[in-house]
């Protein structure tokens, strides 16, 4: 949920041309309810921008405490910078949160001094070299406080060429010595309005880096961008997957109907996007998708189930089903970003003057 309307920190390579716009409780709990309504299934909820959860603690422990009361045996989750994660544990804990996403792109102060633009531990920002130095102590001691309280406890990194990339394999290995159980490692992607514009990683480099820090941690492979720009036809990008007259639809796996967080063999259900007689995408209808245990069979079931889709989003999935669900012609495609925002660029929508990349 995009509820947490204060930023603590920028990235000196983040866009500053647009912002989004955090929804208020009352918006978060009724999508919640028509994603519920409509027969999607809910796992769970992670609080998770445009600003930082812990920007803002009482009102995300607010928030957390109005799920919990609708919805008592719903998973709760945030994904956030870890400034005042190691205060905030007990409360977030006691409004029942499960599961922490930790944004960390370096571990070492230098590295740190040259990615961010300012860092605001509390209201007013401060001195780069005091607020990395806090940044640092506090972001490994949330984790400690986090995986103590009984959390799982993920990472998510973005390797930006020529700052962290020969620095990650430090991170993967000081994560797991404070008890993290996997990484999610994602490449800098450039966009308009960036003040800075770096090259974007090669395939081969991240999955070189991919390779050294799996020797540590458990890591999830977030590719590319998916980038799109309007074909002659309208339908979006001619460089990735397109929707077609007999694959119109986008399938989703994820646990709480916001962002795309399953690993597909984990996947009880998938939700159905597709565009409406408007033009405009929405969800469309959800889908139960083929028990576990069936072996090789599962994925060819699974195909049948989507003959719809031309994309499979998840957060993970293994090489058989990708295998056998890319013969059947539905690209899967590995992600952990917000549904609307990865529907709407695979339908040609997303941040203008953005040109396709292969």
């Amino acid at each position: 949920m995009a509820v947490a309307p204060r930023a603590n920190n920028r990235i000196r390579f983040a866009a500053t041309s647009e912002s989004q716009q955090a929804m208020i409780p009352g918006q978060a709990l009724a999508l919640l309810a028509d994603i519920l309504g409509e027969g999607g299934r809910v796992d769970g909820v992670t609080i998770a921008g445009p600003g930082d959860p812990l920007a803002d603690s009482e009102s995300t422990v607010a928030m957390l405490a109005l799920v919990r009361k609708r919805y008592p045996e719903m998973a709760l989750g945030i994904t956030t910078l870890g400034l005042g994660g190691e205060k905030a544990v007990r409360q977030l804990v006691e409004a029942g949160v499960s599961h922490v996403t930790l944004l960390v792109d370096a571990v070492d102060l230098e590295v740190m001094q040259k990615l961010y633009a300012w860092i605001r531990p509390g209201s007013k920002t401060v001195p780069l070299f005091a607020a990395t130095e806090l940044l640092l102590s506090e972001q490994q001691g949330a984790v400690k406080a986090f995986v103590l309280a009984g959390c799982t406890v993920h990472v998510r990194t973005t390797i930006y060429p020529g700052y962290n990339d020969e620095h990650a394999v430090e991170i993967a290995r000081t994560m797991a010595e404070l008890g993290v159980q996997s990484m999610a490692v994602a490449a800098y992607d450039p966009e308009e309005g960036e003040e800075v514009l770096l090259e974007q990683p090669s395939r081969e480099q991240m999955a070189g880096i991919r390779e050294q820090m799996a020797k540590y941690l458990s890591v999830v492979v977030l590719p590319e961008k998916i980038v799109a720009a309007k074909t002659a036809d309208g339908t979006g990008c001619g460089c990735g997957p397109r929707p077609s007259a007999e694959r119109p639809n986008v399938a989703v796996v994820s646990s709480g109907g916001m962002e795309v967080d399953l690993h597909l063999g984990h996947a009880a259900k998938a939700l159905i996007y597709g565009l409406r007689g408007d033009g405009l995408t929405c969800l469309l209808e959800t889908r139960t998708l083929p028990e576990p245990g069936t072996g090789g069979s599962r994925w060819e079931i699974l195909a049948e189930t989507l003959k719809d889709c031309f994309v499979l989003l998840a957060a993970s999935a293994g090489e058989s089903p990708r295998k056998i669900l890319g013969s059947r012609g539905i690209s899967v495609l590995i992600t952990d970003g917000s549904i609307e925002g990865t529907v709407d660029v695979l339908y040609g929508g997303g941040k203008k003057g953005k040109k396709c990349r292969k």
